[in-house]
This record gives C-alpha cells, structure tokens and sequence, in this order.
C-alpha cells in the first residue's frame, strides 16, 4: 500500500522525469503531439500504482491495453521495437528509484515481493507493447502498401485520444471503487 501511494503522490514528477529521459524521441517524433505521449505515460504511472494496491488484479487487464496501446502510438511514432523497450525500461528505473526509500525500510520478504512484482509488470508490459507495436506494423503494410498517408495522422490523433479516454475512464472507474 505504501508503494502506491508513494506512486500516486509522486506521479507529476514521475512523469516529468520519464519525459526528459526521452526528450531527445519526444522532440522527434512530428505526427504524434508531445501532448498525447505525455498523457500515455500519466495512465501508464497511475496504473502502475494502482498495481500494487487491492484491486491489482482487476488493474492488470487496464496495463495490458494501455501497454498495447503504448506500442502501437511508439509505431506511429516511427520508433524501432527496442526503442518502445527501452522506454518502458526508462519507467522500471524511474519507480525502482522513486520507491528505494521506502522498499528498504520493508521487511525483506515484502520489498522483495514489492520488487518483483514491479519486474513482473513491467515486463509484461514490454511483451504487450511489443505485440502492439508489431501488430500496427503490419496493419500499415497491409493497409496502405507499407507507406504513410499524410492525411491519416488526423484520424490516428483521434483513434489514439479515444483509446486514452476509454482506458482512463475505466481507470478512474476502477479507483471510485477503491
């Protein structure tokens, strides 16, 4: 319980810190608003803190679309696989760092849990934005012959915030219950 309050109150510098890691792809990255990443790694940090609270199990399905949703925007993004890897490595510093202070004052076996249990999301999410990054791959090859219409980074931009919403309607939904 403490790790996540220590991710829910520290989530506007978790954020911060994540975005000037990867200031360099933020900058690059023309068809997708910084705005947008921005969000996705505010859903990404929230839901990360939900994950080691009492409805974990009912956070985890939110993780695996966010996460796919993650690898799918780092396609349009024009990243590589393993730059949408590297990341989402970036975010398992980042917590493991911001939650140090209080994981060793934990009994070994509960920090030890703690941090395993946030390898084990975040791995699973590199999976699961691999799997989205790959499956908008091919949806482009096969869409549109392998090439980008200029035209579409509208509908994308639409398609992207309507996925934002719903999943931070159903996290928001999730906490009420908490």
């Amino acid at each position: 319980m403490a790790a996540g309050r220590i991710i829910a109150d520290s989530r506007d510098a978790l954020i911060a810190d994540w975005a000037r890691r990867l200031e360099d792809k933020l900058a690059a990255t023309g068809m997708i608003p910084r705005s947008f990443v921005e969000r996705e790694f505010r859903l990404l940090v929230e839901l990360s803190g939900q994950t080691v609270g009492p409805f974990r199990r009912e956070v985890m399905p939110i993780w695996i679309k966010a996460c796919e949703q993650y690898g799918r925007v780092g396609s349009m993004r024009g990243l590589a696989a393993g730059e949408v890897v590297e990341e989402l490595q970036h975010l398992r510093d980042i917590l493991t760092l911001r939650l140090a202070p209080i994981v060793t004052t934990l009994r070994p076996r509960q920090a030890l849990a703690i941090m395993l249990r946030l390898n084990r999301l975040v791995d699973r999410g590199i999976a699961t934005a691999v799997v989205g990054y790959t499956d908008a791959l091919v949806a482009t090859l096969f869409a549109r012959s392998g090439v980008p219409v200029a035209d579409d980074t509208e509908h994308d931009l639409e398609e992207i915030d309507r996925h934002l919403t719903h999943l931070e309607g159903e996290l928001a939904a999730l906490s009420q219950r908490s």
